[in-house]
Parts: structure tokens; C-alpha cells; sequence
């Protein structure tokens, strides 16, 4: 997007802010639809930034989502609990799930609440950070409709099943790790076809569950690792769905609710998430973990390049530094954005 008009944080934040009322969702939970939807375009994960903001109108207008839930958590044990989301925006049920999962783990050392009837989330790292900008080391993950396929598969089975971590580190931004089990995110595809270009090797099946180049011709993914290891992304995949979904009581990836059908207004997702806050100070303390993450993080980035131009990064890196251009120059967004905010002309 590097053609695209910038726009300040702030504006786009009010725009989008507005447009989810309008669209029906109390002010409350469009707030921290917008939160989570703004973390994502700050740090350059545009896939799950504002250019979503009309797939959550359409789902607010046509019945996807519930525009009033009622959200219950109920604890289970000292250190666990449940949040039902009664079908509203996730984003308002996850950022409440890792804040109730952070006040468990302050008196017991670890919270791991799950979520249930819940809807896409977005970015997951964006309730990953909100725990380690608090001290907490954390674990985000949530399932999604099918889009993948078994390593050796020929039909999608699991979601693209992001898994987020974040940790925090002394005297600089957290340790914060997000990313899909699939080969690439299906949006990937979808730019490879504006572009007209060839997808790279083993990461797209066709119609027939054969490998493809052509990303007009793909329709589903490979999961992580491709034809030769993609038992591995496979195993990943599966991780997620149990600890999210089968754990939480939400629909396992294969017979949930797809995001056309619920975007068409058929019946909302039940999609499960689960979010973990470890509290380093019942470990190895506070100041020790963050003081061993940044001697970690110093080995990790002094770790000699295979090209000297190309330094070696740890998760995150890339995030922060772009956090840093758009705090200067904007956040870019995609022509058909602007027309729904309102922003162009």
C-alpha cells in the first residue's frame, strides 16, 4: 500500500469508531473494536486493520453479529475461567477475557480464561500486548472457519488458527509474536490476484485439492511447512483448535459457521478463543524476566546474518519499527476504506 493516502491514527480511530454505531453496536464495544482494529494498522498488519471495518459493518447490519450481547464469565477454579460472548464483537470479549485472565493470574500465578459464541477477532496479538504492556507474559489463540488443509488433504479442514504470544522486556517494546498455522494468509492470495502474479511454491491448493501457482485458481491453503512438512502446521492447527475451541465448547474449525454465511447473515460463528497470562513474578520475578528477555533479545539480534545488509530480528521487530514510520507519516489506507469512512474527496 505504498501508493495509498495516510491518515493520522486518531481520524481514522473517530471514523471507524462512528461507522460501527451507526452500524449498531454500542459505543462500549465498537470502542474496543476499534482498539484492536488500531493496533493492527499501526504496526502493519493492514490485513487485520481498518480495511476490515466493513466486514464488521455488514455483520452488524445483517445479523453476523449480535449488536447487544449479554457477555458472562464465570469462574471455574482459582486459576481458570469462561466467557461466554453471546455472539457480539470479539474484540469486547477478548480484551475482557485477558483482563480476567490477568486478575486470576495476579493472586494465582497463571489465568487461562476461554472464550465461547464468539465471532473473528482480528489481530490476536492486539489482547497478547495488552497483557505484557501490564508485566504478563501471554498466549492468544483462536480458531476460524475452514480455509486449510490436512497435510495431505485435498478439501479445507482447520482455520488459519493464529497463535499470539507477548512478553515483556526491559526498557523496550515486548517480545510479540503473531502469526497463522497456514502457509500464507488467504488475503495474500488476494493481492498475489490484483497483482497478477504467481503465488510462491506449495502454499495454495486448487478446486481439486492439487498444488497451484495460480492464484485465480487457488481456493484453499496449505498449512504451515507446505507438501513436504506441512505435518507441522498441520499439528500447530490442531493445537489451537483443541486449547480454543474443544476446550472452550466453541464449533471445532470443520463444521463451524463460514465467514460468507455469517457475513450473509445465515447464522452468527462460534468461535472459540483462549487467552493466558503467566505472572512472572511467581517464576523467576519481575525484574529478573524482563532483564533475562532483554539479554535473550541482545544474543538473538547480534546472532551473525546469512546476508550482512539483512539483520536478524525477533518477532515483533518489524511491527515496532513500522509503528514508528506511521506515528511520522500516517497510517496508509486502501481506496475502497476511504470511501466507506468517508475520508476521500
Amino acid at each position: 500500500m505504498n501508493t495509498a493516502n495516510r491518515y493520522p491514527a486518531l481520524r481514522l480511530a473517530e471514523a471507524c469508531q462512528a461507522k460501527l454505531v451507526a452500524a449498531g453496536a454500542r459505543p462500549e464495544d465498537a470502542e474496543q473494536t476499534v482498539r484492536a482494529m488500531m493496533h493492527a494498522s499501526r504496526l502493519g498488519t493492514d490485513s487485520h486493520g481498518v480495511r476490515l471495518i466493513g466486514y464488521y459493518v455488514d455483520m452488524l447490519e445483517k445479523g453476523g453479529v449480535n449488536r447487544e450481547p449479554q457477555r458472562v464469565f464465570t469462574q471455574t477454579a482459582p486459576a481458570t475461567g469462561r466467557l461466554d460472548a453471546d455472539f457480539g464483537l470479539a474484540h469486547a470479549a477478548s480484551y475482557e477475557a485477558m483482563d480476567e485472565a490477568i486478575a486470576l493470574a495476579r493472586h494465582a500465578g497463571i489465568g487461562a480464561v476461554t472464550v465461547h459464541h464468539s465471532t473473528h477477532y482480528g489481530a490476536g496479538g492486539a489482547y497478547a500486548l495488552a497483557a505484557a504492556e501490564q508485566g504478563f507474559v501471554s498466549l492468544v489463540l483462536s480458531n476460524s472457519d475452514p480455509a486449510v488443509a490436512l497435510a495431505g488433504g485435498r478439501t479445507p479442514f482447520h482455520g488459519t488458527n493464529p497463535i499470539a504470544m507477548a512478553a515483556p522486556v526491559r526498557d523496550r517494546e515486548p517480545w510479540l509474536l503473531d502469526m497463522a498455522t497456514s502457509s500464507i494468509p488467504f488475503n495474500r492470495v488476494k493481492l498475489y490476484r490484483s497483482l497478477g502474479l504467481p503465488l510462491p511454491p506449495e502454499v495454495a491448493l486448487n478446486e481439486q485439492g492439487h498444488p497451484t501457482l495460480d492464484a485465480e485458481q487457488a481456493r484453499f491453503l496449505q498449512p504451515l511447512g507446505g507438501m513436504a512438512y506441512g505435518h507441522k502446521g498441520t499439528a500447530l492447527a490442531g493445537l489451537v483448535t483443541i486449547l480454543s475451541a474443544v476446550l472452550s465448547g466453541a464449533d471445532p474449525d470443520p463444521i463451524m459457521t463460514t465467514t460468507t454465511q455469517a457475513q450473509e447473515g445465515h447464522k452468527p460463528q462460534n468461535v472459540g478463543h483462549i487467552m493466558v497470562a503467566f505472572d512472572p513474578a511467581r517464576f523467576i520475578g519481575q525484574e529478573a524476566f524482563e532483564a533475562e528477555m532483554a539479554c535473550y533479545l541482545d544474543l538473538l539480534r547480534n546472532s551473525p546474518p546469512a546476508e550482512p545488509d539483512v539483520p536478524v530480528c525477533a518477532p515483533g521487530d518489524k511491527e515496532w519499527e513500522e509503528a514508528q514510520k506511521r506515528l511520522l507519516n500516517g497510517i496508509p489506507v486502501d481506496p475502497d476504506t476511504e470511501r466507506l469512512l468517508g475520508l476521500s474527496g
